[in-house]
């Protein structure tokens, strides 16, 4: 899991230290299986998954490296920064987002056969916001660790 260090379009962000924070939360369920990388903060500057690869490939050239996207991103992902030379890099794990039509995948593609739940990032602020529950739609130490800090407007 790769939390972003600098949004590429200035989008902004809470701190990083928090969002590293809130993922190793949510990864802990995974156990050993999923590990939080700060390579972003490492690099430092805008994000751009490319970098990213590039900078993990050096650092584990024994490993093969597979991206986990929702399919609302399939093909948006031919836009992304330098993509002629991520395309080759890596493979992708592609899992279906309700209500998005999968779009044709390419050959080093792969389809997990199901859906996320219906969860929007925009009704979760306002429902932190709001102080209202997030239950079924955040993790339980990810929306605590956010009440607690502050974060995203949240309800203390």
């Amino acid at each position: 899991m790769v939390p972003t260090f600098e949004h590429s379009f200035g989008k902004q962000l809470e701190p990083f230290e928090d969002r590293h924070a809130m993922c190793v939360r949510a990864g802990r369920i995974f156990g050993e299986r999923v590990k939080v990388s700060r390579i972003e903060e490492t690099l430092g500057g805008s994000s751009y998954t490319v970098r990213t690869v590039e900078a993990l490939r050096a650092q584990h050239p024994e490993h093969e490296l597979t991206l986990l996207i929702g399919a609302d991103l399939v093909d948006e992902r031919r836009r992304w920064h330098r993509w002629a030379e991520l395309e080759p890099m890596v493979s992708f794990l592609v899992v279906g987002r309700h209500g998005t039509a999968l779009a044709p995948l390419g050959p080093r593609d792969h389809e997990v056969p199901i859906d996320l739940p219906e969860v929007s990032s925009t009704e979760v602020r306002r429902r932190l916001v709001a102080g209202e529950s997030t239950v079924g739609m955040l993790d339980d130490e990810v929306a605590r660790y956010i009440r607690e800090h502050g974060l995203y407007g949240a309800r203390r």
